[in-house]
């Protein structure tokens, strides 16, 4: 039977950990996505072309919509120009929506208005996948698919798994339980050996998760 696994990075942050992560898995043969901000901390071009000489996909992690405060037409003029940009480095064919917690704007609102497919873009996962067939695994909020600190990367599913470590789903797929297809999206400025940056992390995601949590309450 045909098994595959999506990897899917959000490059919200600290974009050298994202060209660590991309390093490994190009060591171990694997081909991942890696969706890029405009915004500083994201947008490192050296570090953008090492990840594509390194044989992985580039995207862009759009956030259009909630920089100008629901106003479609600027948002779609900078999505154009900043999907432009991104081509400099990668003939971007995918897109992704960033998730903006702290706006009241959800980014793919856009595309109530304008459709993405007349960019040259033949996919987005939010629109483009059926989760009733693709498992989805998120670490957003530091957690996986926990949806108390999730306020928008979430996707309507029947599957029902819940996972509270990684090591529970490193035992899962020994055990053969999860289905065949599979998308888990990470977001490598929360993973690291390095102790300090791990509590770092550790605390200032926890807090975040407080105000996520009062967020999603409403």
């Amino acid at each position: 039977n045909l098994k595959f696994v999506i990897i899917r990075h959000d490059v919200d942050l600290k974009a050298e950990n994202s060209l660590v992560t991309a390093k490994i898995e190009a060591q171990l043969g694997i081909s991942a996505t890696y969706y890029f901000r405009f915004v500083s901390q994201s947008n490192k071009p050296s570090i953008i072309k090492e990840i594509v000489a390194l044989g992985h996909e580039v995207g862009y992690h759009y956030e259009d919509l909630s920089l100008f405060k629901g106003d479609e037409d600027r948002a779609l003029e900078h999505f154009k120009e900043k999907l432009q940009y991104f081509r400099q480095y990668y003939p971007v064919e995918t897109i992704c929506m960033h998730g903006s917690p702290t706006s009241k704007y959800d980014n793919r609102n856009l595309w109530k208005k304008y459709k993405y497919q007349d960019y040259g873009i033949i996919g987005e996962p939010y629109f483009d996948v059926d989760f009733n067939k693709v498992l989805y695994l998120t670490d957003t909020g530091r957690t996986w698919n926990n949806e108390k600190y999730n306020i928008r990367d979430k996707v309507q599913t029947n599957y029902d798994f819940h996972f509270k470590s990684t090591d529970d789903i490193i035992k899962a797929i020994q055990s053969g339980i999860l289905p065949n297809y599979i998308m888990i999206t990470t977001h490598p400025q929360r993973w690291t050996n390095n102790i300090f940056f791990w509590l770092s992390e550790l605390f200032l995601q926890s807090f975040k998760n407080k105000i996520k949590q009062m967020i999603v309450k409403g």
